[in-house]
């Protein structure tokens, strides 16, 4: 292996690694609301204490944008290495608040007030991570393995997720049910802190990329045509704009929707125990994120766009049988084979997104265009995904997220329908 491969394997493993303990520290939250709720929100009812903490997860995606806007420009003009170090000290201060913040019969309302802090934290954080860690494993990997290696970020964001209920099944096999709730959950945050602290002497050590370090060196004779901002964003590259929020919009649903709200799905509308849909989201998450570079290696060889449209054609249409025929089933077998499928689908998506969109922009402005849109789009539809669901759910009327996750799809179809296949126009010019 030559040296220059060697550097770059090294980056994007030290960069994956880092991105895998930010999306622990972010999924923690969610992996563990079923047993810290009640702690938090004073309400007999579990449909009401998983919706005001489900409102709490939206919150956080509120500073998603913020962090987006913020830290893809920091990333932009001081470097991706530096982004990513940035990100990882914010979400380590997050989820410490979140381990040592006393319960409501404690401290009363103040308790979800420091806990919507916390995510705010958490929020600005993972805004920025998104951005900078899409950017620097695109532009870190080689041109004919782009697919391949950039699809390792949603490895590592789905590994963080598969790790935290790893933990949850842990905890739930050596701790009783009553000293989960108690105190237990306090013990995923604490880790999640611990192992932050540790990524940000690691994310210290990267190497920075070829295309940051070149951008520099122009930026440096022309600063005003090479400045990353809001406006230049905004006025220069309107229609990338445009284009990642859109086709973001119904990917992070759907994603949300099949890995997020499904744990709570199985267990509060379909009939499981919180113990077996933890087993069916675990289950179906590690193979999940097994097919992410399978998928990647095939867009280096097909395209990108294929992978795309195929996901937005069978979401529009197998949305509605998926959680038909999940609320149908007894058998925690066959609702492991259906969610499966539902994340097969959804491969299409998240294999390819990160490099699809830093594929859209010239490396002056490559983290913030990447960053400040998938932002928006998060906190507008990922980061609701929850709370609509449960809203709807509470109405009487569960169907109707299912139409609502359809017609998002459908949407972020006609965008995969109408944009370049970005492999063959691609705006990282280094190899």
């Amino acid at each position: 292996m030559s040296d220059d491969r060697a550097r770059r394997l090294r980056s994007i493993l030290g960069g994956s690694a880092g991105n895998l303990v930010e999306w622990y520290d972010w999924y923690a939250y969610s992996s563990f609301t079923l047993y810290f709720a009640a702690q938090f929100f004073p309400a007999s009812d579990q449909t009401t204490q998983l919706l005001n903490s489900a409102i709490i997860f939206a919150v956080g995606f509120v500073m998603r944008p913020v962090g987006g806007w913020i830290m893809g420009m920091y990333a932009d003009r001081r470097g991706r290495k530096a982004g990513l170090t940035l990100s990882v000290t914010l979400m380590c201060a997050g989820s410490l608040m979140i381990a040592l913040t006393p319960t409501y019969a404690t401290i009363g309302w103040l308790a979800p007030a420091i806990l919507t802090m916390a995510r705010l934290m958490q929020g600005l954080s993972v805004g920025g991570e998104y951005g900078a860690s899409a950017t620097y494993l695109s532009e870190m990997a080689g041109r004919d393995r782009r697919g391949f290696f950039s699809s390792f970020q949603y490895v590592t964001l789905i590994a963080g997720q598969l790790t935290a209920l790893c933990v949850l099944l842990l905890l739930q096999h050596v701790m009783s049910e009553a000293a989960l709730e108690a105190w237990g959950w306090r013990i995923p945050f604490a880790i999640g802190g611990v192992l932050a602290v540790a990524v940000f002497w690691l994310r210290r050590r990267l190497a920075e990329t070829e295309s940051f370090t070149k951008s520099q060196e122009r930026g440096a004779q022309d600063t005003a045509a090479h400045a990353s901002s809001l406006t230049a964003l905004l006025r220069q590259h309107p229609r990338e704009f445009v284009t990642v929020l859109l086709l973001t919009a119904g990917g992070t649903l759907a994603f949300y929707a099949y890995s997020i709200y499904m744990q709570k799905f199985l267990a509060n509308s379909a009939g499981f125990s919180r113990q077996t849909a933890t087993w069916i989201s675990a289950g179906t998450l590690f193979v999940f994120m097994c097919l992410q570079p399978l998928a990647g290696a095939l867009s280096d060889r097909v395209g990108r766009k294929p992978l795309m449209v195929a996901f937005g054609i069978a979401g529009v249409i197998f949305t509605w049988p998926i959680f038909w025929a999940l609320e149908h089933t007894g058998s925690a077998a066959v609702a492991f084979a259906i969610v499966l499928f539902a994340l097969v689908i959804v491969t299409g998506y998240t294999s390819i997104n990160a490099v699809v969109k830093a594929e859209l922009f010239p490396a002056h402005i490559r983290a913030l265009g990447v960053a400040f849109p998938y932002a928006v789009a998060n906190a507008v539809f990922g980061g609701t995904a929850e709370a609509i669901a449960l809203k709807f759910k509470q109405a009487g009327w569960k169907q109707g997220f299912y139409w609502y996750l359809t017609a998002m799809i459908a949407v972020s179809l006609v965008t995969y329908l109408r944009m370049p296949d970005t492999r063959a126009t691609s705006r990282i010019s280094e190899d």
